[in-house]
């Protein structure tokens, strides 16, 4: 009876890594069937109205800088921030500051610097870190009646015309509760680890977040990067920080009241990787936390929405990728217990690994070649290379992370954990 019940636990594993490995099946025919995309962005003039002409045309725009204790990096953001192409008079900078250290500091002569110059900045303090990001974002929007509201991580750096052509596309569609850039990596070449990060994270823009995004089908908004209409933020009811994915959160309730996003590959932004295995681990456990704790709490509503069948289930495996962890580690101890107590391995479980490697080969190929094609990476060699360490990481996150992502499923709060920034 007991082996019958190892048996069985290899099987529900298997099945539930092959439906999740249908969800990246889906997104390779797709990124195949529908080709590079072809259509013409919308466009602002080159040149926006200098500070003495009418800006009637030009909405207000807020970017907030959620920020801490990332000294290395504040003085850059505010930097970037404030050289982005909008007419000073529609264009407001928070830097949301909830820092315990140095960070303050030297984000309060930054500040000023920018004021001298006629730059409208504030340095918003809170007494406490209720809320985390999510909180501080909140609270930096009701200092604020912008109409629009772009998010810029501590370590991300948006080129000077970034603002004028993402808000070109988001002002030429009014049901669009959202855009996001794709974002590119300055420490994407480090090392082995940042090389096998920037490999998922090119499928995770070029292939994922492309083809859910042309398809109709709810994507993620990835915290930063990317401007919300606020009228779409309140509609959905603002932020929440009861999940630790508020950006995903936010998404899926905008989407439920009947807004979608936009998603572009150019302009983009630039971000950093972790360096470290830990940071990584860190950076994946929190990211996967908050993808069972959203599905927890929005997929009954998500089934009893007018979504289509496509919508509805495409979004479940979404949700529920982050199982694969827990679920790999679940197979392969059920495995070894019945190749122990039968003596030898199954036939039927002989088939189904053989499925299984052809289709990890299949999904690891298919959702990375393509998209490091299309962004000019380098030769097959260095590919080969890349994608050889990406089942290895993943072996890693299944062992350092499974157990939170089933606290996470259980129910089980933590605390919002940052990643540490070098700004190399």
């Amino acid at each position: 009876m007991l082996l019958a019940l190892v048996d069985l636990v290899v099987l529900l594993s298997l099945a539930a890594q092959f439906a999740i490995a249908g969800y990246f099946l889906y997104l390779v025919y797709w990124a195949f069937e529908l080709g590079p995309e072809a259509a013409t962005p919308a466009v602002l003039p080159d040149d926006l109205p200098p500070e003495d002409l009418p800006l009637d045309d030009l909405p207000h725009v807020l970017v907030q800088i959620p920020v801490y204790n990332e000294p290395l990096v504040v003085e850059r953001v505010l930097a970037a921030a404030a050289a982005l192409d909008w007419p000073r008079g529609r264009l407001t900078i928070q830097l949301l500051d909830d820092s315990t250290d140095l960070t303050s500091d030297i984000a309060v002569h930054a500040v000023a610097r920018l004021q001298r110059q006629g730059l409208d900045v504030a340095h918003v303090r809170r007494t406490d870190r209720s809320g985390f990001k999510a909180g501080a974002l909140e609270a930096g929007l009701a200092l604020s009646d912008a109409p629009y509201v772009a998010v810029l991580d501590a370590d991300f750096v948006a080129p000077a015309d970034w603002l004028r052509r993402a808000m070109a596309a988001l002002l030429a569609d009014p049901k669009a509760a959202f855009l996001q850039s794709r974002i590119e990596w300055g420490n994407g070449g480090q090392n082995w680890l940042t090389r096998a990060q920037r490999l998922m994270q090119d499928a995770h823009f070029a292939v994922e977040q492309d083809v859910r995004a042309r398809r109709g089908i709810p994507f993620q908004f990835n915290g930063t990067g990317g401007i919300w209409r606020r009228a779409a933020v309140e509609q959905a009811g603002g932020w929440s920080h009861d999940t630790l994915s508020e950006d995903l959160d936010l998404v899926l309730r905008t989407y439920l009241a009947g807004w979608h996003g936009l998603f572009l590959m150019e302009p983009h932004v630039v971000g950093e990787l972790p360096q470290k295995l830990e940071d990584f681990s860190v950076q994946q456990s929190r990211w996967s936390k908050g993808f069972v704790q959203v599905a927890r709490k929005l997929l009954r509503p998500i089934w009893q929405s007018d979504w289509s069948d496509e919508a509805k289930w495409i979004t479940t495996l979404a949700l529920g990728q982050q199982l694969i962890f827990p679920v790999l580690l679940a197979s392969i101890a059920a495995l070894v217990l019945s190749v122990l107590g039968h003596g030898y391995l199954l036939g039927f479980f002989r088939f189904l690994l053989w499925l299984w490697g052809i289709g990890v080969v299949a999904v690891l190929v298919g959702m990375t070649w393509g998209a490091y094609r299309r962004l000019r990476r380098g030769d097959l060699l260095r590919y080969l290379q890349t994608a050889a360490s990406v089942p290895a990481l993943i072996l890693y996150l299944a062992a350092a992370n499974a157990g939170a992502i089933v606290g996470a499923s259980l129910g089980h709060k933590t605390i919002f954990t940052r990643t540490p920034k070098t700004g190399i």
